[in-house]
Parts: C-alpha cells; sequence; structure tokens
C-alpha cells in the first residue's frame, strides 16, 4: 500500500503546507508547469520517491531533469504521469491510442488548473487532475490531491484546498 500525493502548476510557487500535507506519502508526484526546480527538490525532502514531468511552461534546470512523460507501475497500476494528456472523452492527440497500448491504470496530467477525477470506464482507468497548487492562472481556490493505491484497489482520494495566496 503507498499513498501518494499529486499537485501541478506550482509555477515556482512553494507553499510550506505541501509539506505538511505530503508528510505520510510514501511518494509525489508533480504533473509539470513545475517553474523553477527547487520546488522538486523542496518535495524530495518530504517524500522517499518523488517523480515529476516538465510542463508548457518549464525550461532550464526543469527541462532537463524532468522528461514530459512518465509511464511506471507503483503496488501493480501502471501509471501514466504527463502535463498535458486531457481526459475522458477530450484527450489530447495520440494520448488516447497510448493509454489502451500501455494498459494504463491510472493517468495524472495538470495543465488545465482545473481539478478532475474521473473513472474512464471504456479505457477501464482512473484520470487524475491536481487542479493548480500555485497562484499563477485564472483559478481562485489551489489544490493537491492525496491517493492511495493498494494493488488494483485506488481509494481515499483526498483534495485538499487552499483558498487565496501562500
Amino acid at each position: 500500500m503507498k499513498r501518494i500525493g499529486i499537485l501541478s502548476d506550482t509555477h515556482g510557487c512553494w507553499d510550506n503546507r505541501f509539506a505538511e500535507y505530503f508528510k505520510d506519502c510514501d511518494e509525489i508526484w508533480h504533473a509539470g508547469d513545475i517553474g523553477d526546480y527547487g520546488i522538486v527538490e523542496r518535495l524530495e525532502d518530504i517524500a522517499p520517491v518523488v517523480r515529476a514531468v516538465s510542463g508548457n511552461i518549464d525550461h532550464g534546470m526543469v527541462r532537463r531533469k524532468c522528461r514530459e512523460l512518465e509511464i511506471f507501475s507503483v503496488e501493480g497500476v501502471k501509471v501514466l504521469l504527463t502535463h498535458i494528456g486531457g481526459y475522458p472523452g477530450k484527450w489530447a492527440k495520440g494520448m488516447k491510442p497510448l493509454l489502451r497500448e500501455e494498459g494504463i491504470g491510472l493517468m495524472v496530467a495538470g495543465h488545465s488548473h482545473i481539478l478532475k477525477v474521473i473513472y474512464d470506464k471504456e479505457l477501464n482507468l482512473l484520470h487524475v487532475n491536481p487542479g493548480a497548487a500555485g497562484t499563477a492562472g485564472w483559478h481562485r481556490v489551489r489544490t493537491i490531491i492525496k491517493l492511495t493505491i493498494d494493488g488494483a484497489d485506488m481509494r481515499d482520494c483526498e483534495v485538499i484546498e487552499f483558498a487565496g495566496q501562500v
């Protein structure tokens, strides 16, 4: 069983509450638009495993250290982590066949700044967009997610909201 912290779209914004809410996580996943590689380094101080992908605003160290797409397994669940991937019914170009071919059970993406947790019956996968954790953008409430993966069982999805600025 693994407890996963998920965030996206920090745009270089660190909030000390990330450490508070993710302190019990086995892994933290950042779905792009990190903004500053220091965010990844601070997340590494919290959890033993940090996985991060670059987003469309990322450059420099983030681009050098973080790929645009990662596929890996956790607790027997195949995971795809990316920044721009779309969502069920509106997948980004080429994403649906990739999800099917790879047998993905959990797809995590950011970009939209819109929190979404959707089960795709056709592809038999859970899609998670944690919304935006940073202050850049139009959103009024910043969000992060915690999720438990226990074999094929994905449960205890917890949405944490941060109103206002850091």
